[in-house]
C-alpha cells in the first residue's frame, strides 16, 4: 500500500531537513500507541531509529535504518526503511520529501507498507492515513504556517 500526504509550511526546504531532530520525532508521535524512543541517530544514511510501541502490557519493537538523504536547490529528502517491524507489518519504506515552492515548502509523507495480506493492508490504510494526518499541525508549529 502507498500513502502520500502533503503539508505546507513556511520555512525553506533545507531548514526543514535540518529540523528533523529527536524533538520533532517525539512531537510527531501519535497518541496511540505510546512510543518510547530507544535510539535516534538522525537522518543520514546509516543512522538508526529504534522505538518501542506500547499498548497497555503489549510492547513491540520497531527499528528503521536511514538509507538515503539528498538535497538540491528544489528539494530535500531522506528515507527510512523498516528493519525490525511490529506485526502485522512485513515491509516499510518512508520517504520524507520536502519540496521548495515560492515562499513556502511542502512536506510530503510518502509511505509504502505491506503486511503480506492485501485485505489487512486495506484495513490498515485508513489507520495509517489518520495517524500521519496528525502530523500537519505539528509540522506547522515547528516550521510555521503558510498564509
Amino acid at each position: 500500500m502507498k500513502l502520500h500526504l502533503q503539508f505546507k509550511v513556511a520555512q525553506h526546504h533545507r531548514a526543514i531537513l535540518e529540523g528533523f531532530t529527536v524533538d520533532l520525532f517525539r512531537a510527531l508521535s501519535p497518541p496511540f500507541p505510546q512510543l518510547k524512543i530507544l535510539r535516534f541517530d538522525g537522518s543520514f544514511p546509516g543512522d538508526r531509529v529504534e522505538i518501542e510501541l506500547q499498548a497497555g502490557p503489549i510492547r513491540r519493537r520497531w527499528t528503521s535504518l536511514i538509507t538515503e538523504r539528498e538535497e538540491n536547490e528544489r528539494e530535500s529528502w531522506f528515507v527510512d526503511e523498516g528493519q525490525e517491524l511490529p506485526a502485522p507489518l512485513t515491509f516499510w519504506r518512508h520517504r520524507h520529501l520536502i519540496t521548495q515552492e515560492k515562499g513556502y515548502s511542502i512536506i510530503h509523507e510518502q509511505i509504502e507498507f505491506r503486511t503480506g495480506s492485501r485485505p489487512l493492508d486495506l484495513l490498515l490504510y485508513p489507520v495509517m492515513y489518520a495517524q500521519f494526518s496528525l502530523r500537519g499541525p505539528v509540522y506547522r508549529r515547528f516550521f510555521g504556517k503558510v498564509g
